[in-house]
């Protein structure tokens, strides 16, 4: 069974604790409820009334930043997956809003993920906002207010979750770091391909297509 990796550093102070969510900005950290006692229904609730999506990570409720760009990748992204997975009925593809709960008590929200046939609960889609779901593959759009330390710890609970294959999609530096675990990675430039591996085989989408979206 998998078990989420809890760090053991005590939090004192606010710096504390925006050191162990990431080094996140203090703006994308909710303080009502307080942090440390928010609950996934919380989550539920904020986006119902605001529209708002946010990750919960040890009671804890970060603001999931997406802007338009990234928006734009993320359909792409998601166009090039359905079109492969849909037709060979292969599981479904969610996108940036899709929140799953990875482990209790931590929420994550993929910007893109496929999760496949054998990872649905009966081989059906939950009907719960937020579905105990582990994706194969996981898509992160990198946005400003994106640290790597952020980053890094999603990555390493991705991992620990299940997930098999991850994406880092920089829109900046139009490139994508792809991770077949938690810590090595290949980089790749717009002039390449990525490539679906063990997860999804035969799949290949050309990155200067997904790019190509941000281009008039």
């Amino acid at each position: 069974m998998t078990t989420l990796l809890t760090p053991t550093a005590p939090i004192s102070t606010l710096a504390d604790l925006l050191d162990r969510i990431g080094g996140v900005s203090p703006g994308r950290v909710r303080i009502h409820p307080p942090p440390g006692t928010a609950t996934e229904a919380d989550v539920v609730a904020i986006e119902a009334s605001e529209k708002r999506l946010y990750e919960l990570i040890e009671g804890v409720l970060v603001e999931k930043p997406m802007g338009f760009r990234e928006s734009l990748l993320a359909v792409a992204i998601v166009t090039a997956l359905q079109n492969f997975v849909r037709p060979r009925g292969l599981g479904v593809v969610s996108g940036p809003d899709g929140m799953m709960r990875l482990f209790p008590g931590l929420v994550r929200i993929p910007d893109v993920a496929y999760i496949s046939r054998a990872r649905l609960p009966g081989g059906h889609v939950p009907a719960e906002a937020v579905p105990s779901l582990v994706p194969d593959l996981a898509v992160e759009v990198l946005s400003e207010s994106n640290t790597s330390a952020e980053m890094g710890l999603k990555r390493r609970e991705y991992f620990s979750a299940g997930v098999r294959l991850v994406w880092l999609v920089n829109p900046d530096t139009r490139t994508a770091e792809v991770f077949a675990d938690s810590e090595q990675s290949t980089m790749l430039t717009d002039e390449q391909f990525l490539d679906g591996g063990t997860v999804l085989p035969g799949f290949q989408l050309e990155l200067k297509s997904v790019f190509a979206a941000l281009d008039l």
